[in-house]
């Protein structure tokens, strides 16, 4: 019997392939950031949570301690792989935010973490609602690279060079939150500030697990990875550094759905 294909963006499927990757690459959230999607999400005991695009289960972990009931779903069988042996006591199932496979007014939360830019936003946003209990959140979050650093600057440039540039994904979910269908609030933001600490081989598979370049075939994989090491080898803030800060910026979104 064929797993479940779901409608998913192209490059997401170069998640599947770079589940090990993600894993030891990506960076975790920062506990301020959470609490404070905790706080004004009401996130806690005896509420359940929802986290589509789930992957490795990294900002699941972030969640663990709000001692909320939480359920993953994640359209890709890699990363579902990665999460189960990660997380063996959460249930992760596979499903994409566009048909989400859980009973109406299951949730009084939905959140995402590094995801929702590959949903198409107004068939997700239907089905966050329906999902959603009356007057239920949803939270948004992105770690994003902070590029006041130099050879952060020179690897973004490296993964432009390789890699498809990024579209007006964003544009397009804060557009579909602000026509209102289905009626959510008007979309809050914050921003916290974070660093990630990293041997240099988990740097590389950080930036290994981009999107744009897990896609990409192995001999060009293993060319970014070459730029990569000789950056890290040779900038100034990296040279010689058994572990590496990445500067980045957590931004949180959050909403709520009308009553």
């Amino acid at each position: 019997m064929r797993p479940p294909r779901f409608p998913t963006d192209p490059d997401v499927r170069g998640f599947d392939r770079s589940a090990e990757a993600y894993e030891r690459g990506r960076p975790g959230y920062p506990a301020s950031a959470v609490a404070y999607l905790g706080r004004v999400l009401a996130i806690g005991p005896r509420r359940t949570v929802v986290e589509l695009g789930s992957g490795t289960g990294k900002f699941t972990r972030a969640l663990a301690p709000l001692g909320c009931a939480l359920v993953a779903v994640e359209p890709t069988p890699g990363m579902r792989t990665v999460f189960a042996r990660e997380l063996p006591r959460v249930a992760v199932v596979p499903g994409a935010a566009e048909s989400i496979p859980l009973p109406d007014g299951i949730a009084d939360a939905v959140v995402a973490a590094q995801a929702f830019q590959w949903f198409r936003p107004r068939r997700a946003l239907r089905e966050i609602a329906r999902v959603l209990r009356p007057g239920g959140g949803l939270g948004l979050v992105w770690n994003v690279r902070d590029e006041s650093a130099r050879w952060m600057r020179e690897i973004s440039r490296i993964l432009g060079r390789h890699g498809r540039r990024g579209t007006s994904r964003e544009r397009r979910w804060k557009a579909a939150i602000r026509r209102g269908d289905p009626p959510f609030h008007p979309l809050r933001e914050r921003r916290f500030a974070h660093v990630q600490r990293a041997t240099p081989e988990a740097v590389v598979d950080r930036f290994l697990s981009v999107s744009s370049i897990a896609v990409l075939p192995p001999p060009g994989r293993r060319q970014v990875a070459k730029e990569i090491r000789k950056v890290l080898r040779t900038d100034p803030a990296t040279r010689g550094r058994s572990v590496v800060e990445l500067p980045y910026v957590t931004e949180v979104y959050w909403t709520r759905l009308r009553r």
